[in-house]
């Protein structure tokens, strides 16, 4: 049974009639997910500013819940990367729920503003996401952040970004992942896409146009750099936590990849939020109860695992 939160905003979007995402231009779509869904909580200090990218400077958001020069012993930071099909999303899209991460976990929170398909098919968006997460660890004594605990985050896109660092960084001992309803597997073969491929916000024909515009061809998502699932070993990866929802098309890929994980030996926290869309993380102020759940949940599960005995990078 759909959450009535869930329900409540189906339902004004069905009275909205609000077409597809995929029937709407890219940049129409942009500028109305551009607007921060919630309030902007405040913090002791929210930056914007840019690390050095392959192909130029990469923008980013750093949240603070203390100030830098306060943060004795230096504090843990999550890496977040946005969801949005890989075509969609920014800094701005996702402030809200960065502020509230950051506020729960009292850790530092930097989020990466990566290049976007179509403009910038894949891999820019993961070799963005690398630089990022590699500038962290190099910088991590400057900007009084612990080097030994760094976690990646992600949302649906963003999700599938934070499980392919795992992969790509094994050796650099990330502290953590968080998984959000992720992309693990470019495929539409599950339950969850005959059960929920209309009517629950995330479409199947939504994500088969978030794939074909991320793709250069259709083969290069059998690479584990775009379908994490396909990785041909997944032991040896730091802690996760995986949340699926049950009235989303993703929802099997993620519970695929937790099972994955656990069968892996890797420690695994898995949380299916009854009743709940796709999506609904970045919304805030139509989900207020099933975000403060979600966000806590996760931020138990990090502050836990900050809390272990710290260890050193393997190379």
């Amino acid at each position: 049974m759909l959450d009535p939160e869930a329900a409540a905003h189906l339902e004004l979007l069905a009275r909205g009639n609000v077409p597809p995402l995929e029937a709407q231009s890219i940049e129409i779509t942009r500028s109305q997910m551009a607007v921060a869904a919630g309030p902007r909580e405040p913090l002791a200090s929210v930056v914007d500013t840019d690390v050095p990218g392959p192909a130029g400077p990469i923008p980013v958001r750093i949240y603070r819940t203390r100030a830098q020069e306060s943060a004795n012993p230096p504090q843990p930071v999550i890496v977040f990367f946005h969801g949005g099909g890989w075509i969609l999303g920014s800094l701005d899209s996702h402030d809200a729920l960065c502020r509230r991460l950051a506020k729960l976990s009292d850790a530092v929170v930097m989020a990466v503003d990566y290049r976007l398909a179509p403009e910038f098919r894949y891999p820019a968006a993961v070799v963005d996401s690398e630089a990022a997460v590699r500038w962290v660890f190099s910088e991590a004594e400057s900007l009084g952040l612990d080097a030994r605990r760094i976690a990646v985050c992600g949302d649906s896109a963003g999700g599938n970004l934070a499980a392919v660092m795992t992969l790509r960084l094994r050796r650099l001992n990330l502290a953590a992942q968080v998984l959000w309803y992720p992309i693990t597997n470019h495929a539409y073969d599950t339950p969850s896409y005959a059960q929920n491929s209309e009517g629950y916000f995330l479409t199947r024909a939504t994500m088969e146009w978030f794939w074909d515009n991320y793709l250069p061809d259709p083969q290069a998502g059998e690479s584990p750099d775009a379908s994490p699932m396909r990785a041909d070993d997944h032991r040896e990866l730091p802690p996760a936590f995986v949340l699926t929802a049950p009235f989303d098309p993703l929802r099997d890929e993620g519970r695929a990849y937790a099972a994955r994980l656990v069968e892996s030996g890797v420690e695994t926290r898995f949380f299916e939020h009854r009743g709940m869309i796709h999506g609904y993380l970045r919304r805030p102020d139509r989900f207020p109860k099933a975000v403060e759940i979600a966000v806590g949940a996760t931020a138990d599960f990090l502050r836990d695992v900050f809390a272990r005995p710290l260890h050193s990078d393997r190379g």
